[in-house]
């Protein structure tokens, strides 16, 4: 486990791109932190590190956003999914077993059963000034 600073969006977006070099094709990433905390931010650094040519934007009423590109990425807002039945209906696992990159905010729902895909735990939390954020990056290595 790793924990990073950051002082602003932009510096949040450099540590996706970070993160996305080390990421394996169907790699799962889950998000924990607080509305506003930058996941969505840091989701667009993994996008843009994919070669995702696709705008990012947070997923919250579509439940998933689709990023097009050589490595794809699936964006999944789990906030108002409710079990696993709902994550199967959404394409979740479909997403993984075809080798995207599945990005999934508001992951603590679902942390027991996201244990099985040998998740890469992102936890944003607000730092000392109201752009800071401290980042704790668990699964791999950066």
């Amino acid at each position: 486990m790793a924990v990073f600073h950051t002082s602003n969006r932009e510096e949040t977006v450099a540590l996706g791109r970070r993160l996305a070099a080390k990421l394996a094709p169907g790699a799962l990433v889950a998000f924990t932190g607080g509305l506003g905390m930058g996941k969505t931010a840091f989701s667009q650094g993994i996008a843009e590190g994919l070669g995702c040519t696709d705008p990012v934007s947070s997923p919250t009423f579509a439940i998933v956003n689709y990023y097009r590109g050589p490595r794809p990425m699936a964006h999944f807002d789990l906030y108002r999914i409710h079990s696993e039945e709902d994550l199967y209906t959404a394409g979740f696992y479909e997403y993984l077993d075809e080798g995207a990159v599945v990005a999934a905010e508001w992951s603590e729902s679902f942390a027991a059963l996201l244990d099985a895909e040998n998740p890469v735990r992102v936890d944003i939390r607000p730092g000392a000034g109201p752009d800071d954020r401290e980042i704790e990056i668990e699964g791999v290595e950066l």
